[in-house]
């Protein structure tokens, strides 16, 4: 049988595992969601749906999801959808913005040729 002090040491043990896992899904995740919105809106500045449909559709999906689970107060799966949604918006602004890109210098190549 364990003896009195290592009863109390292993239940400050839980305690403090259980008020660190508490703390790391408490919190509503304002910053994330934000960080995400902003992302979203800069694809669609860049022509995300126009040159990244799927991906541009894919964050646009998860920043709703984010949305509804922020509004059951089911923060872990907001926070982790939210930063899922950043990360897709901003895969959708580089494609977009490599596609822009590539169109400007296929332009340029046509413009510098000369028919004879």
């Amino acid at each position: 049988m364990p003896s009195p002090r290592h009863l109390k040491l292993l239940t400050l043990l839980f305690a403090l595992l259980a008020a660190m896992q508490f703390a790391g899904c408490a919190g509503v995740p304002v910053q994330e969601m934000s960080n995400a919105r902003q992302a979203v809106q800069a694809a669609q500045k860049a022509g995300g749906a126009k040159y990244a449909p799927e991906t541009m559709a894919e964050a646009e999906k998860l920043l709703a999801s984010a949305k509804a689970n922020l509004k059951k107060g089911e923060y872990r799966p907001a926070r982790d959808e939210a930063e899922l949604a950043r990360e897709k918006a901003m895969e959708a602004r580089r494609q977009a913005e490599a596609a822009k890109a590539s169109e400007k210098a296929e332009k340029a190549g046509k413009a510098g040729r000369t028919e004879p």
